[in-house]
């Protein structure tokens, strides 16, 4: 991979996307606040805005808004676009495909493209058992039809998660969710027989290894749900909207070795984690944990909507004939795009490069903790890594810090996220096909809004 400052990437259709960050106004600038006046009349409040700018091109690390500026990503739509907003074979498979149809409706007239994404993830996802897939449209209903199988395979109806926990936005993955403000305040009541054990959180754990942290899960299993009860243990193998938490060595072992000790379904949410993303085809392949259920979305397919269940195949056969579904799900076009997004992780050194570059931005995280008391930890894989800001001296959270530093980032175009159940998680993640030059540019607006703002 070549890191020289006129790195081009070609957009199919038009020109060449110049990698640089580039600041022509004030971000955001007037065209950019001319669409956010239009947005607020036409748009539901409820649908935030973290950075209002018009984006009218995109692609490996950088995304061009209305008026000119070029901003560094380090967002990647929140773990999106691993291979780019406008991967050319991404680009190319979708425009062949939507020459040719854009829908049928796989449940009514079936089309090759889903069972080919349906082989691939039967043979990628941990573990050498016999598998199968769905395909839906989003995370959300993703986890919702996992839940689903794991009910009516097991015949049970109890299920089991985690604190600091992001599973969607849906009722029943609200249910699922932790953290209330702003996913479920005011919209309940939710679904039941829901309940919530502790997640291995290194760093507020007060030294706690990872097999004590499972002990404490699996205890309150046993005395406030009861095991035999228990269709299904959902977790992320790191979190993510909790805060890129990393959970010890030896939690997700044993979490999944009790539930194989009592019939219940081990169900990984690999949503925000999958794909590459933390230097892994998926991240709980780093303790070699095997999911009866894996749940996919977000980088599958190169940005378009597209989502999964894989597990195995005795268990993704026990719902009935038409039990599972959807017009949209597994349609063409997204299928195309993510055939074409496999590809290129699998043959492109893509996460080869998520290795090597997220062994740069450690080294760089490291270097700015050494520096900021008010950097409480650094952790993650990969390119989904993150820092915890709390008040220097102390593990109290610092969220207003947070939204400092990322206004400045934002104001000298650089796109970063925060995340965390206390808001101070400001998280990195960056398309795979970043350049090392422009990854560590970006970084530098970090490391001086950290500077400026302590």
């Amino acid at each position: 991979m070549t890191d020289a400052a006129d790195v081009v990437v070609p957009l199919v259709g038009g020109p060449t996307l110049p990698q640089e960050r580039r600041l022509v106004t004030a971000i955001p600038g007037p065209k950019a606040r001319a669409l956010h006046e239009r947005r607020t009349a036409a748009v539901a409040s409820g649908i935030g805005s973290t950075l209002p700018i018009e984006v009218v091109a995109a692609g490996g690390g950088v995304i061009v808004d209305s008026d000119g500026n070029s901003l560094i990503d380090l967002g990647s739509g929140i773990a999106v676009v691993n291979v780019g907003n406008a991967a050319p074979a991404v680009a190319q498979a979708v425009a062949a495909q939507a020459a040719s149809f854009t829908h049928t409706c796989f449940m009514i007239t079936p089309y090759a493209g889903y069972v080919q994404v349906c082989e691939q993830l039967n043979r990628l996802t941990p573990g050498t058992h016999a598998k199968k897939s769905a395909l839906f449209n989003s995370g959300a209903e993703a986890v919702e039809n996992a839940v689903k199988i794991a009910r009516h395979a097991t015949g049970r109806t109890a299920v089991v998660v985690m604190d600091h926990a992001y599973h969607g936005r849906t009722n029943l993955t609200m249910a699922l969710t932790a953290k209330s403000m702003p996913y479920k305040a005011g919209f309940g009541p939710f679904a039941g027989d829901v309940y919530r054990v502790p997640m291995s959180y290194p760093y507020r754990d007060d030294g706690r290894s990872g097999a004590e942290a499972a002990a404490d899960a699996i205890t309150q299993i046993r005395t406030a749900v009861g095991a035999e009860h228990v269709a299904a243990v959902l977790v992320e193998p790191i979190q993510g909207e909790g805060g890129f938490i990393v959970p010890a060595k030896g939690y997700l072992p044993a979490l999944s070795e009790f539930c194989a000790e009592h019939g219940i379904l081990f169900v990984a949410d690999e949503i925000q984690t999958g794909f590459g993303r933390t230097g892994q085809w998926f991240a709980c392949e780093d303790e070699h944990v095997v999911p009866d259920l894996i749940t996919t979305a977000k980088g599958i397919a190169g940005g378009l909507p597209l989502a999964a269940v894989t597990g195995r195949a005795e268990v993704m056969d026990s719902v009935h004939v038409g039990g599972l579904g959807g017009t949209y799900g597994g349609n063409p076009v997204a299928c195309a795009a993510a055939l074409a997004t496999i590809d290129m992780l699998e043959h492109g050194g893509l996460i080869a490069d998520a290795q090597r570059l997220g062994a740069a931005l450690r080294t760089r995280l490291d270097a700015m903790r050494s520096r900021d008391r008010g950097i409480g930890d650094v952790r993650g894989r990969g390119l989904m890594q993150a820092v915890e800001l709390v008040e220097p001296g102390t593990s109290r959270p610092d969220p207003d810090r947070v939204q400092a530093v990322l206004a400045a980032c934002h104001a000298q175009g650089v796109v970063t996220l925060s995340a965390g159940t206390f808001g101070n998680v400001i998280r990195f993640l960056p398309p795979l096909v970043i350049s090392e030059k422009l990854l560590h540019e970006g970084l530098d607006v970090v490391a001086e809004a950290l500077a400026t703002t302590r």
